[in-house]
Formats: C-alpha cells, structure tokens, sequence
C-alpha cells in the first residue's frame, strides 16, 4: 500500500513540480521587462523598480486572503483559481502594450502576482504533505530546483522574444517605435497565458489526493509567533535576502549594458543573465548535497560571507570583474531561501503555521529593496548602488553565525 502511495503521490508530484516551473518563469521575466519598459517608456531607475514593488507587493497584500482562500476551496481548487488569475494577468499585458501605458502594465502584474501568490500558498505545504514527513524537505528541494530552471530559462527567451526583436526598429517616430516595442512583450505573454490556463484545466480534471489540515489546535497556549527571536530574524533575513537577490536580478542587465561594465547589447545581457539564476539552480542541486554533511547555518554564513565579497570586489574594481562578480553571487544565493526557511521555523511546533505565513509576507523584501537600490542608482551610480545588497548578506552573515539559535 505504501509503495502505491508512493507512485500514485509521484505523477501529482510530477503535476505540480511544472507549477514551480511556471512561476520561476514568470518572476524571473520581470529582470528582462525592466530594462525593457525603462527604455519603452523612458523611465528613471526608480520609476522601473515599480516593476518588482507591483509584483512582490501582491505578495504582501494576497498572502493572507490567499491562505482563507485556500483553506475554503482546498489545495486543487486554489491551485486553478491561482492559476486563472495569473492567466488573467498576463492577459492584460496585451491591452497595456496596444495603449502604451505604463500604469496598465503596473496593475497587469500586481493581477498576475496575486494568482501566484495563491498558487504559492497552496502548492508549497501540499507538496510538503503529498507523502512521509521524513522526505518533505527532499520533496521542497526538487520542485525548487524546477522552479530554478524556470527562472534560468526565462531571461534565455525574454531575450529572444521580447528584447532582440525591437533592435532592428528605425526609420519610424518616436511613438511608433515605443508602440512597436511594447507590443513585443504582447505575443509572449499571450502564451504563458495559454499555458497557464490550460494547466489550470488539467488541474481541474485530475484526481490529486485530498489532503485534510490538521485541525489547527487552540494557539493561545502556545504563545505568541513573535516571542520567537529566531523566527523574527529569519523573518528580516527572508526580506532581506528576496530583496537583495531581487536587486540584482533588476539591474545587472542595465550594468551589463554600459560602456565601461559590459558594453554588450540588451538582448545580450539578458541571456548572460541566465547565468544568475542559473548558478543559483546548480548551486541548490549541489547545497542540499553539502548540507548532509556540514550545518545548514555554517553552509548559510559560508555563502553569505562570500556573496559580501563578490559584491565589494564587483564595486572596487568596476569593469568586467564587476560583471562577473555580480553574475557568481547566483551561486551564492541557491541555498539561502530554504535554509532561512527552515532554520527560522525550528522549534516552533504548533506555531510553524503561523510562522510561516510571517515568513511569506516578508517576501515583500523584493518590492521595497529594490526601490531604494534604484535610488542609489539615479542619485549616486549604478554600480555603488549594489551596495544595498551587500548590505542585506551582512545580515544573513550574522543570521548563519548567531541569529537563528532558538533562545528558550
């Protein structure tokens, strides 16, 4: 019977694992929108960075009615409901583009961010539950590591769709030219919109395993979720961390482009931004093997430390290292979203739920970050403002070293 469970558990694992695909995909797409839109609509860094602030702001919003969402039509159905309204939202990318408004685009992908929201908040404890407790983790950890293809694959096609065909426009006026390169975000948006429904009806039809929460016990013996230190930090390491990958992500192709960093084309620079997200998939496949043997804190603090260093030399010695520099942090960051996780919710017992529901607002690090790098970025320069999150691995240092001991 177990080992039925098993492999009737591995085709709905099979089924949800292209859901954490799906959605690194679409989050990792907005690097590539930003330099695009930043020139479409002659924007400010800051006025680009609202990219991500509309995007992960949804989180912050969603997170909570997402969680009584779910809880009220259950894991499958809050899947396809999560799922329509990112198709929804990428829908929306067509009449954005045809009126040339940037405000449109905002509200497009704060629509398209709530679907994921709901997406996230359903599919990642069923994933965790979807068989024995023992491999949950192992389970996180695979379905993460699709969700790192996505995000690598994404700037690869954002490149070729949406940025190399608007470098050959001349000859034309102003308006006409921004209209053109807007409407080359239309067409690849319109098929993740037909990918994402038509995966919300295969979820509608499939028979996935009904899972029953756990009745939630009355949680006023067990204290407040914010008497927990550890999860407190882990909360601030979990905002600083999503900013702080977020940041980079938003500007490297910008800092790639320029003269005295990179020099190549923006296309160019998008598909070598693939390089970011994909260290960060090689890193999480080779992280969990590291992790067997050495702490997840030490392993945590060892990548921080590191990432501390690339930046700081990324911004002594500007240029091609700079570059380079930038694209290794990747690398670094692989591990850190899991093992804040689940180093923030130790010990928590029946508080983990409420934990980690903290621990998904915090995600909200990708909207406001990125604003203050992008204020650097017009006030001082570009590179000086990755001197944000340099900062923000300073902490997740100190998180590895002492901050995520559980004080009783």
């Amino acid at each position: 019977m177990h080992a039925h469970g098993e492999t009737q558990h591995g085709k709905s694992l099979a089924v949800l694992t292209t859901l954490f695909f799906m959605w690194g995909l679409i989050t990792s797409l907005n690097d590539i929108l930003i330099p695009h839109l930043k020139g479409v609509f002659s924007l400010s860094y800051v006025q680009a960075a609202l990219i991500q602030f509309s995007f992960f702001t949804a989180y912050f919003v969603v997170s909570l009615p997402a969680g009584r969402l779910v809880h009220l039509l259950g894991y499958q159905r809050g899947i396809v409901a999560g799922l329509g309204m990112a198709g929804v939202g990428c829908l929306l990318f067509y009449p954005a583009a045809a009126t040339l408004s940037y405000p449109a685009f905002l509200g497009a992908l704060f629509v398209l961010a709530s679907g994921i929201t709901i997406l996230q908040v359903a599919a990642n404890p069923y994933v965790t539950r979807l068989g024995p407790v023992a491999t949950a983790s192992s389970r996180l950890n695979l379905t993460q590591a699709f969700n790192s293809l996505g995000t690598t694959v994404a700037p690869l096609l954002g490149a070729m769709l949406i940025l190399a065909g608007t470098q050959h426009i001349t000859g034309v006026s102003a308006q006409e030219k921004a209209l053109a390169e807007a409407a080359s975000v239309q067409g690849p948006y319109l098929m993740l919109a037909a990918a994402l429904f038509a995966i919300a009806a295969v979820f509608a039809m499939l028979r996935l395993p009904a899972i029953q929460d756990e009745v939630a016990q009355d949680g006023q013996q067990a204290g407040s979720v914010w008497q927990h230190r550890h999860l407190v930090l882990g909360a601030v390491g979990i905002f600083v961390y999503v900013g702080a990958e977020v940041g980079i992500g938003s500007f490297l192709v910008s800092l790639m482009e320029q003269p005295d960093v990179g020099g190549l084309s923006q296309a160019d620079a998008g598909k070598l931004l693939s390089l970011y997200w994909g260290c960060a998939m090689v890193g999480r496949f080779a992280g969990s093997a590291v992790m067997r043997h050495i702490a997840a804190s030490k392993v945590l603090a060892c990548n921080a430390l590191l990432s501390v260093l690339l930046i700081a030399t990324a911004m002594l010695l500007g240029g091609k290292v700079a570059m380079w520099s930038l694209l290794a942090v990747g690398l670094c960051n692989s591990i850190m979203f899991p093992t804040i996780f689940s180093l923030a919710l130790s010990g928590l017992g029946k508080l983990t739920g409420a934990g980690s529901g903290v621990l998904c607002m915090a995600i909200v690090g990708g909207a406001v970050l990125p604003l203050l790098q992008a204020t650097v970025a017009d006030n001082i320069s570009l590179l000086a403002s990755f001197g944000v999150p340099m900062l923000c691995y300073v902490f997740i240092l100190y998180y590895g070293l002492a901050g995520y001991r559980p004080r009783g």
